[in-house]
């Protein structure tokens, strides 16, 4: 496994830069590669580049702040459904388990139906999924008695049907000539509309949900053995589960926050994550990381390119989760963990 985990990770990486190169590349105004590359070496070395002002154009401000969002967005997906599958103890556990992205969908949706802006409506998506889990943790704190895991994920499930209650009765209500489009289109995920400044808004965020899982990465492998398993060994559960909670929510949050809900990352890339390196969170984690990325990259691109309007992220996303899930489910070794 020594020599195993560096060549995992640096084929990972390669295949994210390489699918991340073509995505810049292919498009209704393709690209070629030594144009690319002389655009990004004069973005870099602040130089002219002598090109057609339009192919820099296309690289920097549209394909450019897309492909960095699709990294961002699937690598911290990935992430978050690695956390929350070691933590509970579940492979059929998800980013959404807890609420989170029917939060942010109130919240989005609610932004649409007040007609405001897309700052705004980014600001009550992020705001909305962490109210969302800190009212479920806030509901299973209340419950005595019980397995604290189990509560936990039935009050996400309640809360979470709660929720898509309100977002379905905000369709209901919207205008169906304005703000029902808008809604559907949210719901269904895309990085069309993604711009630098949601960029700057989302990475820090994901990167301090980031850091407390790695920080924790060895103290999550033993809360995967259990709680008083944990707290034999000297990690206190109650503690490191609220750390890793509240990082993986706030990654989900900042994804869904500028792609809208995209659904399967989560729960299907750990798995193939967990086939390569085994359940091991501290080699876990840097490969879920890597794959989630370089999948929804490939999963835009497709999106992008595949038809003369754009397919939504969420429902590609489906459809391509679904056979790979099951594929997985068919192959995999008994007893996942």
């Amino acid at each position: 496994m020594s020599v195993r985990q560096p060549v995992t990770l640096l084929a990972a990486a390669a295949a994210v830069l390489a699918l991340a190169a073509a995505a810049f590349t292919v498009g209704r105004y393709p690209v070629a590669t030594p144009d690319l590359l002389r655009v990004l070496w004069s973005w870099l070395a602040d130089i002219p580049h002598g090109l057609d002002p339009a192919i820099e154009a296309v690289v920097l401000q549209i394909r450019g702040p897309r492909v960095l969002a699709a990294l961002m967005v699937g690598a911290s997906l990935a992430a978050a459904g690695a956390a929350y599958q070691n933590l509970f103890r579940n492979p059929l556990v998800s980013p959404d388990i807890l609420g989170v992205s029917s939060g942010a969908a109130v919240g989005a949706v609610l932004g649409i139906f007040l007609s405001l802006g897309i700052v705004m409506i980014q600001s009550l998506a992020f705001a909305a999924g962490l109210a969302a889990v800190g009212l479920v943790y806030a509901v299973a704190r209340s419950v005595r008695g019980h397995d604290p895991l189990l509560v936990l994920v039935l009050a996400g499930v309640v809360i979470g049907s709660l929720l898509g209650a309100c977002v379905a009765l905000m369709k209901y209500l919207a205008d169906p000539y304005n703000q029902l489009p808008a809604i559907t289109f949210w719901l269904l995920g895309s990085l069309a509309a993604v711009t630098p400044q949601d960029l700057k808004f989302a990475a820090p965020l994901m990167l301090a949900g980031l850091l407390p899982l790695w920080l924790l990465r060895w103290r999550v492998n033993v809360l995967s053995l259990g709680d008083e398993e944990a707290r034999a060994l000297g990690v206190p559960a109650g503690r490191i589960r609220i750390a890793v909670i509240a990082g993986a929510t706030l990654m989900t949050s900042a994804a869904v926050a500028i792609s809208g809900v995209v659904g399967w990352i989560g729960l299907v890339i750990p798995h193939f994550a967990r086939m390569l390196t085994g359940p091991d969170f501290s080699r876990l984690l840097p490969v879920s990381v890597l794959l989630g990325a370089g999948f929804l990259v490939a999963v835009d691109m497709l999106a992008r390119t595949m038809a003369d309007i754009e397919v939504p992220l969420g429902v590609l996303t489906a459809f391509i989760g679904t056979p790979l899930f099951l594929w997985q489910l068919a192959t995999a070794r008994r007893g996942w963990q």
